[in-house]
């Protein structure tokens, strides 16, 4: 997969941009992972570190919370790292809940899903009140359709929605995010305009974690988008059909799907992943949590989970990052605004 290393390759395509967008399900979800508390300081001279996952559990970003906490208990950098699950709205709910964090050895995960759904969702808590840690990983999208799917090509699913249009229904992740821009994108590569895109395009957020899988099993939408390593059990046990993946190149965990360049239309896009911490944490908090998540990021058993899961490292800390933050968020507000979605 081809590493995308600049603010502006997460919404890269040969040409221009496009999004739609509508509201994700609210879901509260509590949970713990890690080591019971043993009582003392970890390797770093933390106890604990909480990670909260603004999604219901099992997707993209449990997945890597979930990683976090376990490569973290299991190096000795903390004794206990728990997991609490605030789903909803593309991460807003969760977003909410940090800016009344009161202990600042806290983590949330954030990315571009977050990035458009603050803008779509009016979020009155904005990233930019937040204290940026570290982006973690990119990975890139898949297009799949229930294995009875009459849809053998990308080109057959495009053609359906242009042709029917709501008719042909789209599930993915919140209003607003990556697999919403890249749904629209599609349309737009396919030659239909902003009002077009609209007009036709029926996409049906989900809260992450099983509910798009559930949705496709049971023939309740016609296609989805997700990132690789949320479809690929599926996709290999033949539950699913995978149409295209949105990376630049084949993916190693379905190597043989074509890319949506191979299927005829000129786009990459890639979804990011990272942490941020509550706004107005102390500098040595904030280096203290810089530390952590290096050290995480460099254990082997942190490669090992980004081998297993197909993530690409795109680690970036501290003002890096917090560049990088404020650069994404103009240019995602900026394909918003393309298709009519903010003001």
């Amino acid at each position: 997969m081809k590493k995308v290393t600049q603010a502006r390759q997460n919404l890269r395509r040969r040409g221009t941009f496009g999004a739609v967008a509508s509201m994700a399900a609210l879901a509260l979800v509590g949970c713990t992972a890690g080591a019971p508390d043993a009582g003392g300081d970890g390797e770093l001279g933390m106890q604990s570190v909480n990670i909260i996952v603004p999604a219901d559990p099992g997707g993209g970003w449990d997945q890597t919370g979930r990683a976090i906490a376990e490569v973290a208990t299991e190096e000795g950098l903390v004794t206990s790292a728990p997991v609490k699950n605030i789903g909803g709205a593309g991460g807003t709910i969760g977003l909410a809940s940090l800016a009344t964090e009161s202990d600042p050895v806290t983590l949330m995960l954030t990315g571009f899903v977050m990035v458009g759904a603050v803008e779509t969702n009016s979020s009155e808590v904005r990233l930019e009140q937040t204290t940026p840690i570290a982006r973690l990983t990119e990975e890139a999208g898949v297009i799949v359709v229930p294995a009875s799917s009459p849809y053998q090509s990308l080109s057959d699913l495009v053609d359906d929605m242009i042709k029917n249009g709501k008719s042909v229904s789209i599930t993915g992740g919140s209003a607003g995010g990556v697999d919403h821009i890249l749904a629209a994108q599609l349309l737009k590569e396919a030659g239909q305009s902003a009002s077009q895109i609209n007009e036709k395009l029926n996409y049906i957020p989900n809260a992450g974690g099983g509910e798009a899988v559930t949705l496709l099993l049971g023939n309740k939408v016609s296609a989805g988008i997700s990132g690789i390593s949320e479809f690929a059990e599926q996709v290999k046990a033949g539950e699913l059909r995978a149409l295209a993946v949105s990376s630049a190149e084949p993916s190693e965990l379905l190597p043989d799907v074509p890319t949506i360049i191979d299927s005829g239309y000129d786009l990459v896009i890639t979804n990011w992943r990272g942490v941020i911490a509550p706004g107005g944490i102390s500098g040595e908090d904030r280096q203290k949590l810089i530390d952590f998540i290096t050290e995480v990021t460099s254990s082997d058993s942190w490669k090992q989970t980004l081998e297993t899961k197909g993530w690409a490292d795109a680690f970036l800390a501290g003002d890096e990052f917090d560049s990088y933050l404020g650069e994404n968020i103009t240019d995602v507000t900026a394909v918003l605004k393309d298709i009519g979605l903010v003001g």
